[in-house]
């Protein structure tokens, strides 16, 4: 096989049991399950029930990120590495699809599935839908999804295209690229890790693509719920993190800084809805920002950042909030090219 899928498990056995046949009968690759250090039976399911799928077992919760990395330094050699979710319903031909785009662009580096709710198969799901993009101060949106503004799929992105950022849910690595930039940002622990690893991507000259002939179903928030302080604290201090990695350097002062400020009015906002774990959540996560600064300084000096495509122009917190733009097509802003 030249592509391995590798499902990252944490005390899944529930989303194992309910997914996994999906994943077997509809995977034309080889199929690992790297155990984060389960505490729960995950591992002595598989083992009875899928002794055909490969197992890779860590010591310890390594969190998404260092999680993988780990993972694809046992995984080895292949051509093609998938990251999947282990609450993703498969269906027939996924991979092929995706093989097929990667085999005929080489300089694409990542593609990703359209990605659809899976107990509400006729819309986009929230993590992925039918590609990721980027503002200019660095919030992250879909096709299909603008922040918790979810849009059915009438066949509006049925076009394969570029895009910023594809799903860490259900998201193909070209294997050579993927030791080229040694993985994901394993000190993320977890979210915004695949839109970091993408957009060092693009600044090492590959593009990322959406390929809507693949299709699946992701439950989403099987891990931690969606209203969280600790899953806001890394979403915030992650995000600030990414921009200073990677934004170039004529914009990366100014950006941070109104950033910044915004993420200071998102936490006055929490503690005015009476939300007081995620403004202490924001506070915590500038706080680490701050403390990071030395080897986001190192980190920055490897990727040597540029401009890259696919960043909105357009004033998306303005556009969406104000103007009740609540779908992609209707954003009136330009796109980097």
């Amino acid at each position: 096989m030249r592509t391995a899928v590798v499902i990252l498990n944490w005390n899944g056995r529930a989303m194992l049991e309910r997914f996994m046949p999906s994943v077997v009968e509809s995977t034309a690759a080889d199929v690992v399950v790297a155990d984060n250090g389960s505490t729960d039976d995950s591992v002595a399911f598989l083992q009875q029930h899928y002794p055909g799928v490969r197992l890779v077992l860590m010591d310890r919760n390594y969190g998404f990120a260092e999680g993988y990395n780990r993972a694809m330094t046992e995984v080895g050699g292949y051509e093609y590495y998938v990251l999947l979710n282990s609450d993703v319903e498969c269906t027939a031909g996924w991979v092929e699809a995706l093989e097929g785009m990667m085999d005929a662009e080489p300089d694409v580096a990542v593609c990703q599935p359209k990605l659809l709710m899976y107990d509400r198969k006729d819309t986009f799901e929230y993590a992925g839908g039918a590609g990721g993009f980027i503002d200019s101060y660095g919030y992250p949106f879909c096709r299909g999804r603008l922040f918790s503004s979810l849009e059915q799929d009438r066949g509006q992105y049925d076009d394969a295209c570029d895009v910023f950022w594809a799903t860490g849910a259900a998201m193909m690595v070209r294997a050579e690229v993927w030791r080229k930039l040694g993985g994901l940002d394993g000190d993320f622990f977890a979210h915004m890790e695949e839109i970091d690893f993408c957009w060092r991507v693009h600044n090492a000259g590959y593009r990322v693509r959406y390929c809507p002939a693949a299709v699946l179903y992701h439950v989403g928030g099987g891990t931690l719920p969606k209203s969280n302080p600790f899953k806001t604290q890394l979403n915030f201090r992650n995000n600030l993190s990414m921009l200073y990695k990677n934004l170039p350097d004529g914009r990366r002062g100014w950006v941070i800084a109104m950033r910044m400020w915004l993420d200071r009015v998102a936490a006055l906002k929490f503690l005015i809805e009476g939300h007081r774990g995620e403004y202490e959540a924001v506070r915590k996560a500038h706080k680490e920002y701050r403390a990071w600064k030395p080897q986001l300084k190192a980190k920055r000096a490897a990727i040597a950042p540029k401009a890259v495509p696919c960043v909105y122009r357009g004033p998306l917190l303005i556009d969406y909030y104000l103007c009740g733009r609540r779908r992609f097509s209707d954003l009136r802003g330009r796109f980097s090219e």
